[in-house]
């Protein structure tokens, strides 16, 4: 991924470095933190800066899934100037918008304190980066949901629309023929759908787009039967009261699709 994003970047070298640069020019740099934070992606910033040129050294004073403050120096790099002006803008790139996700994910996690509710991510994530960005999420100490399509059954709205069948009859179908081991969910928008869904016996129910009210007694009649998803609508403001309801889940599509890189800056010194 990091070679993919150099390549792209600067497919035949970085032509105003090499014009304006001597080629013998060294130069030290400092990442520092503009604002608070939770990092995620040293790995890839490294990568981005050895790629580029074997010569440039980088070291971190902070680690993945380490918090640090506005104005925290995390990493010091040194080396050939012309590639470090080179590879600043990929692992920049990385490395803001990872610990953007993993800063995200903390926050909602600590509104969470104190229930038994777990984060998760959502398969709302950039595609191609997808391993990338739910790294990031378990650095802000949330949890993963399935990777992909192929992990485990999950029958959405559309799902039974297209089978024109009702939830215990899609599970019934799904069963025929899936492994004992596989994983089933099911997504339901009503209370009155649960008692079917119930009976068919699933592992999870998401309660996608439930009000505050509703959970609570999805909840109390769910009694343990199934594990509980909480979904669609979840914000900041609202997640300390969904976790209260006594969900075992909450998934956040925010933690991936609506994040904000974090403001870090590669400040430079003559080497």
């Amino acid at each position: 991924m990091v070679r993919m994003a150099l390549d792209e970047d600067a497919p035949w070298g970085d032509i105003t470095s090499q014009a304006l640069i001597p080629e013998t020019a060294r130069v030290k740099a400092e990442l520092v933190a503009r604002e608070d934070g939770v990092l995620c992606g040293e790995d890839l910033f490294a990568a981005a800066m050895r790629l580029t040129d074997a010569a440039i050294a980088t070291s971190f004073h902070a680690h993945d899934g380490e918090s640090f403050s506005k104005g925290d120096v995390l990493a010091s790099v040194a080396g050939p100037a012309r590639g470090v002006l080179q590879a600043e803008r990929v692992a920049l790139n990385f490395v803001q918008r990872l610990s953007g996700i993993a800063t995200m994910t903390a926050r909602y996690v600590a509104e969470t304190a104190g229930t038994k509710a777990r984060i998760v991510d959502t398969r709302k994530t950039t595609p191609g980066l997808r391993v990338l960005e739910r790294y990031a999420v378990r650095c802000g100490g949330g949890v993963n949901h399935r990777f992909s399509l192929s992990d485990a059954v999950m029958a959405k709205d559309n799902h039974l629309a297209v089978l024109g069948a009702s939830l215990g009859e899609a599970v019934a179908v799904a069963r025929k023929t899936l492994p004992h081991t596989t994983h089933i969910e099911v997504e339901i928008d009503r209370l009155d759908q649960l008692d079917e869904v119930l009976a068919a016996g699933v592992d999870t129910i998401m309660l996608d787009n439930f009000s505050i009210e509703d959970m609570q007694v999805g909840v109390a009649r769910i009694a343990g039967r199934a594990k509980v998803e909480a979904s669609g609508g979840i914000t900041l403001d609202r997640i300390a009261a969904i976790a209260a309801t006594g969900v075992d889940v909450i998934s956040v599509g925010a933690l991936t699709h609506s994040v904000r890189a974090l403001d870090l800056g590669l400040d430079f010194a003559a080497g």
